[in-house]
């Protein structure tokens, strides 16, 4: 589980998320998920900039390792919190 979020944090700093936002990020994603679990990437891509993510554009791919890292942490438990509360940033990040 942990490597899953260190992957998907490593992937969306790479596509130019400041380091800072990231954890605000993956609660927006899980959150609109967490609503209608069955959009599709145009229509979370498009909720994500009705959040105001507007400069930031989520792939296939990140969004599916977003998926697998809330299904196996328990999407329930993750509304309104950030699935990498667990893990400290800088450990991450270094």
């Amino acid at each position: 589980m942990e490597e899953l979020i260190i992957i998907l944090i490593k992937r969306l700093e790479k596509k130019g998320i400041e380091p800072i936002m990231i954890y605000s990020f993956i609660r927006d994603l899980a959150n609109n998920i967490l609503v209608n679990p069955h959009m599709n990437l145009l229509q979370v891509n498009k909720q994500l900039h009705f959040l105001g993510w507007d400069s930031f554009e989520l792939d296939y791919h990140t969004l599916q390792l977003a998926i697998a890292c809330f299904e196996a942490k328990g999407l329930e438990r993750l509304e309104n919190k950030p699935i990498c509360y667990e893990i400290k940033l800088r450990m991450v990040l270094i």
